[in-house]
């Protein structure tokens, strides 16, 4: 049996594995630029952030109806779940499908069709939040919560995620107070490749609750000190960190550090599809590379429950919490 933990950093489309990309491309009539899976698997190396993106956008194509997304969605949370989640705050990115000519209706109940029944066949109870490309304009980040309203029943928060460098977080002060007044909650991606300004505007300027990434807050001691101070929770991905070159090997990880600052950290899978791992992968990955202790195991599954937005069932958050202080630890691979 698995840790318990939560999942706070997933992009739904980056769970999109090479098989079901292909399945859904026939359903679709979609035509891949790609001999077979194993063709598409070898274009899974990156340079950098903008070619990961490149590719994540690409394969995109494939997805059109409430189905194809409802397929992608049970089959991320089938896998999770085998990996000892029992928890997931899902992001999606509806500007890369409106651009593509499918409904923001499309999306949302199609993912609503998995997630709504995810704790029933499952046993992951779950949340989604809406990102926003910012790499996209200000003005289109404010018409997709327009399109949204609708929908905000099934939508609990609001994210930030793409390209990062160029593009800072004041860029997107005006959504970010629309949604707060709206009830939504707020997170933002923020020093994973951009600075650790970046992390401090996000924080003052959109407001944010939850920083995803972070790892370059390191850089700026007082910023540390404010994060430690305020439990803001980090939601770290250190599989990506390394195939996305954010950190050139997973030994070299700053997570020990950051724990040992007193930061709240959490470990999560980020776009497991493409970067080599899900949720329990990287929890088995941390401890083998980073020689992490069971305690500090137990406390990286603890902050996820800490930093989950369960303020409106902390009956859950407390029997979650409790499954992590029961769980007793046994193969290192079974994480």
């Amino acid at each position: 049996m698995p840790l318990p933990k939560a999942e706070l950093h997933l992009h739904i489309e980056g769970t999109l594995e090479p098989e079901l990309a292909f399945e859904l491309a026939a359903r679709n009539g979609v035509e891949l630029p790609y001999a077979d899976t194993d063709e598409l698997r070898k274009a899974y190396q990156f340079e950098d952030l903008q070619s990961f993106l490149n590719l994540y956008y690409e394969l995109m194509a494939v997805l059109r109806t409430e189905q194809d997304f409802a397929d992608l969605a049970d089959a991320y949370l089938a896998r999770a779940a085998a990996q000892g989640v029992r928890h997931a705050e899902i992001f999606f990115d509806p500007q890369a499908h409106l651009a593509r000519g499918v409904s923001m209706g499309t999306v949302v109940e199609g993912l609503w069709r998995a997630l709504g029944t995810s704790e029933s066949v499952h046993g992951v109870s779950t949340k989604l939040i809406m990102c926003f490309l910012r790499d996209e304009s200000a003005a289109s980040a404010l018409q997709t919560l327009e399109a949204a309203k609708p929908y905000l029943d099934r939508i609990t928060g609001i994210g930030l995620d793409s390209a990062e460098v160029g593009h800072p977080p004041v860029k997107f002060r005006e959504v970010y107070e629309a949604a707060a007044a709206l009830g939504l909650r707020r997170v933002a991606h923020a020093g994973e490749e951009g600075p650790p300004e970046y992390i401090t505007e996000a924080l003052d300027v959109l407001g944010v609750e939850r920083i995803d990434h972070g790892l370059r807050c390191m850089e700026d001691p007082a910023l540390v000190e404010r994060l430690v101070r305020d439990r803001v929770p980090l939601t770290l991905c250190p599989l990506s960190n390394v195939r996305l070159r954010a950190v050139d090997v997973l030994a070299g990880h700053p997570l020990p550090a950051m724990l040992d600052a007193g930061l709240l950290c959490t470990v999560n899978s980020d776009d497991p599809a493409y970067f080599g791992g899900y949720a329990g992968d990287n929890f088995a990955a941390v401890r083998q590379s980073l020689g992490l202790t069971e305690e500090r195991l137990r406390e990286l599954a603890r902050n996820s429950f800490l930093a989950s937005f369960l303020e409106d069932d902390e009956e859950r958050r407390a029997r979650y919490l409790a499954e992590v202080e029961a769980y007793e630890f046994g193969s290192p691979d079974a994480l």
